[in-house]
């Protein structure tokens, strides 16, 4: 389940958690929340980037233990090998 990051519409009318934004747990589905859970003010939903982090399960090691090559990209057309 993804997790949406939403603001307030009127910052001044806010509560301390929906001010600066706060993030909701929902189904991919799910339709976006009209109001701030706490304090009931309306707010809308942000875009915002994926999390996307680094491999924490030794994936890239186990990947060159097997014999891949990774390439990470320089420029357009320009590559240079990792591994």
């Amino acid at each position: 389940m993804p997790i949406r990051e939403y603001i307030a519409v009127d910052p001044a009318k806010a509560c301390a958690q929906c001010r600066p934004a706060f993030e909701h747990i929902e189904a991919m589905d799910a339709e976006a929340l009209a109001t701030c859970p706490a304090c009931g003010q309306a707010g809308h939903r942000q875009i915002s980037s994926p999390s996307i982090g680094g491999s924490q399960s030794g994936l890239d090691q186990r990947a060159k233990n097997a014999g891949f090559t990774k390439l990470e990209k320089l420029g357009h057309g320009e590559y240079e090998k990792k591994y």
